[in-house]
């Protein structure tokens, strides 16, 4: 599988590629293998070994036949979507040009195995801890009935994806140096404020 990144759309440090998993943890599961091609939509946790080595763990349904093909599966592919939007060639001062979309997207490829009760116990506990932070009366899976969380732990199958290569594809204007201040103005006045911050973080790169 292969990810098409021209040299200006081009992020290969690994911090700020993982920072953006981490901010985008909603991602897209895909593996291809001999059962053909499996999809799922999950949250996933990244975490990190002190040698650099990065793994992402999720969960799917028992019921979703993904989890039966990720350990077996020719390739793995965790898929991250950042801030998104059109962008209108009526911005531009250098004309004629077209329209275009500016995004930002990082692929992580590696091996998956699959969780032991233990890892799978720990792992609900760690996605609650992340997305109940700052609530009021948190969910914690420590305070819930014991049965009743064997139980629902027995409908989910965890996996650890063990991540061998990390792309980034930041396409934010960077090929139209020109047109980089205007394209941000129009959309912080559009309220997409996030892709602008992105533009800023991400400038072309400067000549010689």
């Amino acid at each position: 599988m292969t990810l098409y990144v021209p040299p200006h759309f081009r992020v290969d440090d690994r911090e700020q590629l993982l920072e953006f998993v981490e901010r985008n943890a909603f991602g897209t599961l895909v593996s291809s293998g001999a059962g053909g091609l499996h999809v799922s939509h999950i949250p996933f946790v990244a975490e990190r070994d002190a040698d650099g080595a990065i793994r992402l763990l999720g969960h799917v349904a028992r019921a979703n036949p993904h989890w039966q093909a990720l350990e077996a599966a020719d390739h793995v592919i965790a898929i991250f979507n950042g801030p998104h939007a059109y962008v209108s060639p009526t911005w531009y001062q250098q004309h004629p040009s077209v329209p275009t979309w500016n995004y930002a997207v990082v692929h992580a490829h590696g091996k998956a195995r699959l969780h032991d009760e233990f890892e799978l116990r720990d792992l609900v506990g760690r996605l609650a801890a992340i997305y109940e932070a700052g609530r009021p009366a948190p969910w914690r899976i420590g305070d819930q009935p014991p049965d009743y969380i064997a139980k629902m732990l027995t409908a989910i199958v965890g996996f650890t994806l063990t991540v061998e290569k990390l792309e980034g594809k930041f396409k934010l204007s960077q090929n139209r140096p020109v047109e980089v201040e205007r394209v941000i103005a129009a959309l912080e006045t559009e309220g997409e404020g996030e892709v602008a911050a992105l533009m800023r973080a991400h400038p072309p790169a400067r000549k010689g």
